[in-house]
C-alpha cells in the first residue's frame, strides 16, 4: 500500500472502532499497491487529509490484506474512494479525481 502523508491505514481488525466509531465523517480509500490510479490519488488524499484535519479523517485500506470489510462494502474497483458518517456509509465514488472536484464532491456529506 502506498503511504500517505497525514493518512492512517485501516486493517479488518481496526476498521470499526477507526471508522465506524469516529467522532468525524471518515473518508476511507480503499486500494492496492498494483492500483496505478491510487497513485495518483495519494497527493490529493494528502492534501484533504492536511486541509479538512478536525473536520473529516481520512484513512485507506489495503484490499488485499483486508478481504473482510472489502468484501463487507462490496468494493470490487480500486480506487474506491466511500464517506462514513455515524457508522454508515453515506458516498460512495469508484476512480481518481482532482482535488478541486473530490472536494466538491465531499462537500455535501462533511
Amino acid at each position: 500500500m502506498i503511504a500517505i502523508e497525514g493518512v492512517d491505514a485501516v486493517t479488518d481488525a481496526d476498521f470499526d472502532n477507526e471508522v465506524l466509531k469516529a467522532g468525524l465523517p471518515v473518508l476511507v480509500e480503499f486500494t492496492a499497491d498494483w492500483c496505478g490510479p491510487c497513485r495518483q490519488l495519494a497527493p490529493v488524499l494528502s492534501d484533504v487529509a492536511g486541509e479538512q484535519a478536525g473536520r473529516l479523517k481520512v484513512v485507506q485500506l489495503d484490499v488485499d490484506s483486508n478481504p473482510e470489510v472489502t468484501a463487507r462494502y462490496g468494493v470490487l474497483a480500486m480506487p474506491t474512494l466511500m464517506v462514513f458518517r455515524a457508522g454508515e456509509p453515506v458516498k460512495s465514488m469508484v476512480g481518481a479525481r482532482p482535488k478541486r472536484k473530490l472536494l466538491q464532491e465531499l462537500e455535501e456529506v462533511v
